[in-house]
């Protein structure tokens, strides 16, 4: 019985049920659900109840409308209602060519807006109209604002996340004689607990909150209510990431906070992802609470080469320098240099690297040492260092490590805290070892801790991570890369070396290249790397670069390498004699080794090669 019923809740069926029924031999067979329900039907036909359905039963009924009729009957409505909207839309349109700025234009665009809050023209008409009645008594106007608030609160119910419309309402507020904000945050309260993720209703919120000067303290225990009825609610996490600044303040480090508050919100939070340790909300607040506030710029490193009479300067963020800026200044034995800044990629944006011509008579080989100094005006920053005579080159860089480059440097309460975590999720990933969030975040905690001690098992749990989450093994790839390099910075650092081996490192991306400044030596063979950089311009001192055993198949975009000698690029994917061209351009290489590229299967390759890189005296193919 149920089946029959079910069908006939839908109205198509329920006609061809119908029409079958009763003349069964004037009508075609129904459709083929209904023809599965057959069996049944035949059986029901001895039902007492069923003669509801039969011919006599339909007598004294509303006639059931077709398919067609209904069509029909919708398309008509709906071209009244296009009708009134489109004639309604150049009345609207007409006034306000005219100038015509009054009630009538409120009340026309109200009928549209009403049924399209998302018409952003009218909502400009609209503030026109407010603006030109802003003459009219303080009284009136304060009427015509509530008015407007109780229509902008209708149009809010048809589509609660309307940009328009949330838009409108804060312009209402700013122009409204007395604002009642505590309504306000009252609307608010309620938009969030039908959708506690309206971003759009966060943002009024925090505009409110500004304007009425609520304290952040109200505004934290606000989002304590919503997180602790819901953990889910990402909106509240974020909004807490902008509150505890306010309220507790780090003083060392802007936009962070002390770190008693830091170990309580860690607390916190570790309780939400072990209740679901499936949402992301409270992993995002997590990696937060991990992370730490952007450094100021500076100057990182400051490097000058004699034999090409040159100048580098490596920022810690990228940065833009006008090519005769006056932000930027070199000074030689204390007197200015007029100088040119250019980025080594020759592209002249925004870059973490910019380099100098020095003017001959800032060097001479003769004088028992050079000062040059460097002092960017932006970044209230400077640097010098000294060139001696005899020396090819001078340079002074920031360490890594004391800078905190890459990590904090973590107090005993914080490490344990820390580490405990680590544990703690590390049982959670026991329990649950497909979470993605609970691996990134033993990552990112290992990371935190100890970056050389915990490679070893990082490398581990990326291995996981990726077979847990297919779908981003690039991002996680480019990860992995990013923070293999960071440690091999650390490493070179730490033995105060200019060599650097990155070889099977499963290395996908090139990053951190700014660092690599001093580097003379570089071996990157077998990994995977597509392409060498541009960026890798920035390594101004590299005279040996060893891409053996990668999938590079061209050198396309690379700019010259100044001192760069020797370059081996074996079992490659180089094919044509062309993707070598850039090569061309470098002043200094030596030898190149090409062997097993296809390349090196072209007959005549070797001719074709010394003609296209007659300064390179050894191809090996």
């Amino acid at each position: 019985m149920g089946t029959l019923w079910s069908l006939l809740e839908d109205s198509t069926l329920s006609f061809h049920v119908l029409q079958w029924w009763t003349r069964p031999h004037a009508f075609p067979p129904p459709p083929v659900a209904v023809r599965a329900a057959t069996d049944e039907t035949t059986r029901l036909r001895s039902v007492p109840y069923l003669p509801l359905i039969s011919p006599s039963g339909l007598h004294g009924r509303l006639k059931v409308k077709t398919t067609e009729e209904q069509a029909e009957a919708k398309r008509l409505e709906r071209e009244k209602k296009l009708h009134h909207y489109v004639t309604a839309t150049k009345a609207i349109f007409e006034k306000r060519k005219m100038g015509q700025m009054d009630k009538e234009a409120l009340e026309l665009t109200s009928q549209i807006l009403g049924a399209n809050p998302d018409f952003a023209t009218l909502w400009n008409f609209r503030r026109e109209i407010f603006l030109h009645m802003e003459e009219e008594a303080p009284e009136e106007m304060q009427a015509l604002c509530k008015a407007e608030l109780s229509f902008l609160e209708s149009c809010l119910r048809i589509n609660p996340k309307s940009y328009g419309t949330w838009h409108h309402r804060c312009w209402v507020m700013e122009h409204t004689p007395e604002p009642d904000w505590a309504r306000e945050l009252e609307l608010c309260n309620k938009f969030l607990e039908s959708d506690e993720r309206n971003f759009h209703c966060w943002d009024y919120r925090r505009f409110m909150v500004q304007r009425s000067q609520v304290p952040p303290q109200d505004e934290l225990d606000f989002s304590d209510s919503l997180i602790t009825r819901n953990f889910s609610n990402y909106s509240s996490w974020h909004y807490r990431s902008r509150l505890l600044p306010q309220l507790h303040p780090d003083p060392h480090q802007q936009g962070r906070i002390t770190e008693e508050v830091l170990l309580k919100e860690l607390e916190l939070v570790q309780n939400a992802f072990f209740t679901d340790p499936n949402d992301q909300s409270a992993w995002f607040y997590h990696r937060w609470l991990l992370g730490r506030a952007d450094p100021d710029p500076s100057i990182r490193c400051l490097y000058v080469n004699r034999e090409d009479a040159s100048l580098a300067v490596a920022f810690s963020h990228p940065m833009a320098v006008a090519p005769a800026s006056h932000d930027l200044v070199v000074f030689g034995d204390e007197s200015p240099l007029v100088v040119r800044w250019r980025t080594p990629d020759g592209r002249n944006k925004p870059g973490l690297m910019w380099l100098c011509d020095l003017p001959a008579t800032s060097l001479n080989d003769h004088w028992p040492q050079h000062t040059f100094r460097v002092l960017w005006a932006e970044g209230q920053a400077q640097k010098e260092c000294v060139l001696f005579k005899g020396h090819k080159d001078c340079w002074s860089q920031d360490s890594v490590t004391e800078e905190q480059v890459f990590r904090c440097e973590l107090s005993v309460e914080k490490s344990t805290v820390l580490q405990s975590e680590l544990e703690s999720c590390k049982e959670l990933q026991a329990l649950e070892p497909e979470n993605k969030w609970c691996l990134l975040t033993i990552i990112l905690l290992m990371r935190a801790l100890d970056p050389l001690v915990y490679e070893r098992e990082t490398l581990s749990y990326f291995k996981t991570l990726k077979a847990a989450d297919p779908m981003r093994s690039a991002y996680l790839d480019d990860l992995r890369s990013k923070f293999l390099i960071e440690n091999s910075i650390l490493k070179m650092e730490y033995a105060e070396a200019r060599v650097v081996d990155l070889s099977q490192r499963g290395l996908t991306i090139l990053c951190h290249l700014e660092h690599l400044l001093l580097v003379t030596h570089m071996n990157l063979s077998d990994n995977f790397l597509h392409c060498l950089p541009p960026s890798l311009a920035m390594l101004r001192c590299l005279e040996v670069l060893e891409v053996n055993e990668n999938q590079i198949q061209s050198l396309g975009g690379l700019p010259p390498l100044p001192h760069l000698e020797e370059l081996s690029l074996c079992n490659n994917r180089i094919r044509r004699p062309s993707d070598l061209r850039p090569l061309a351009s470098f002043p200094k290489l030596a030898h190149l080794n090409l062997r097993g590229n296809p390349v090196c299967q072209i007959p005549g390759v070797q001719s074709e090669l010394a003609v296209l890189l007659p300064n390179v005296a050894t191809i090996l193919t």
